[in-house]
């Protein structure tokens, strides 16, 4: 039986890009659909097909691109296939195909966040954007009722897709290189350069790591190591660079940025820091998982999918950042605990699992 791989487009680096190379690697036979193909090399560009928006102007802007998505999606058809496993997190769940009858498995990622959760990602407060949302929400759940079986990434996902489109979801979490982060002597790949990096940190720190934009509320990793008297690493890049570079010059502890950090210095960060600060409302998010794969006790915002991952008392802590002296406490908590227990727990999120729980679903 043929099968196609479905994905809304294949940027560069992301969490739903790794999904999708996942679901490749269990499916390694099947072709891949997406509306444009960002990242090539990355897969077998003999599998890959794109839409006509991938010869289009509109490819340089998902914000213009985004009204003729769904009509896109709706006209994809090409060859036969018996069934589609489809990574959604904005339309890619409109999927048409030449045959009505062919089996539909939905891995949501979220519902699109700009239409049904303006409050959750500041893209979707301007004016065009919920216009848009004005426009689309009634499609949108049409579409999601249209036989489909569906798989969130997360019980705060799972709700979510209740809320919005009416469905019920079983729950997979996302994939997490847990074996090979602790199977992995970081330290040891390191570059003479990178190694001069980590060996200038302080040593006890609050890592913070992402990518430097608004959502992902890096300024409180800062507040945190303030809150608590503690240093302060934050890891990664994007345009708010210059904004938090800004804060951390500002900062009553001392506290550095540590920029584009290759796989090995993150991982090395990452058993190096006493506790990982994640502020972020995340619908599921990786990176936690990752610092717990380390041996490293999360503290992580009480809203949303790291509330999931993270155990109180056993891996980490949680918090609203309501306030210094709650964010205090969630860092005192967490600091210390068993790293042997927070490795242990990491293990429930590995590769292994989704690959065994993507096939059950998915029944081949």
């Amino acid at each position: 039986m043929s099968g196609v791989l479905v994905h809304e487009w294949i940027a560069q680096s992301g969490g739903s890009e790794n999904v999708l190379e996942a679901m490749s690697e269990i499916y390694p036979d099947s072709d891949i659909v997406c509306l444009w193909n960002d990242s090539t090399g990355r897969f077998d560009e003999r599998r890959v097909r794109e839409t006509w928006l991938a010869r289009s102007p509109l490819r340089r802007s998902k914000a213009a691109a985004l009204p003729v998505m769904p009509w896109t999606w709706r006209r994809v058809a090409g060859e036969d296939y018996d069934w589609a496993l489809i990574s959604s997190h904005l339309f890619a769940h409109h999927v048409n195909f030449r045959d009505p009858q062919i089996e539909r498995y939905v891995y949501v990622h979220t519902p699109a966040r700009y239409i049904w959760n303006p409050e959750l990602d500041a893209r979707g407060a301007g004016v065009a954007a919920r216009a848009v949302a004005a426009r689309f929400k009634g499609l949108d759940r049409r579409r999601a009722q249209e036989g489909s079986s569906f798989a969130a990434n997360s019980e705060f996902v799972r709700r979510r897709i209740r809320d919005a489109w009416g469905v019920d979801s079983r729950v997979i979490h996302p994939p997490v290189e847990v074996e090979a982060i602790q199977s992995g002597d970081w330290e040891a790949q390191l570059t003479e350069d990178e190694a001069g990096v980590l060996d200038s940190l302080p040593e006890t720190f609050l890592l913070g790591a992402s990518r430097f934009i608004p959502y992902k509320r890096l300024d409180l990793v800062v507040r945190a190591g303030e809150a608590s008297g503690m240093p302060v690493v934050l890891a990664g890049r994007g345009p708010e660079h210059a904004r938090l570079q800004a804060r951390v010059a500002a900062a009553t502890v001392p506290a550095r940025i540590v920029a584009s950090p290759s796989d090995a210095l993150l991982r090395a960060l990452y058993a190096r820091a006493a506790a990982f600060v994640f502020p972020a409302i995340e619908d599921f998010g990786i990176m936690p998982v990752e610092a717990m794969a380390a041996g490293t006790p999360v503290v992580a915002q009480a809203v949303g999918g790291a509330a999931e991952s993270v155990v109180p008392g056993v891996t980490g802590a949680l918090t609203t950042f309501a306030s210094d002296a709650e964010i205090a406490r969630a860092v005192a908590d967490a600091v210390g605990l068993e790293r042997d227990a927070i490795r242990a727990h990491a293990r429930t999120f590995d590769h292994s699992r989704f690959d065994s729980a993507i096939r059950e679903w998915v029944g081949r």
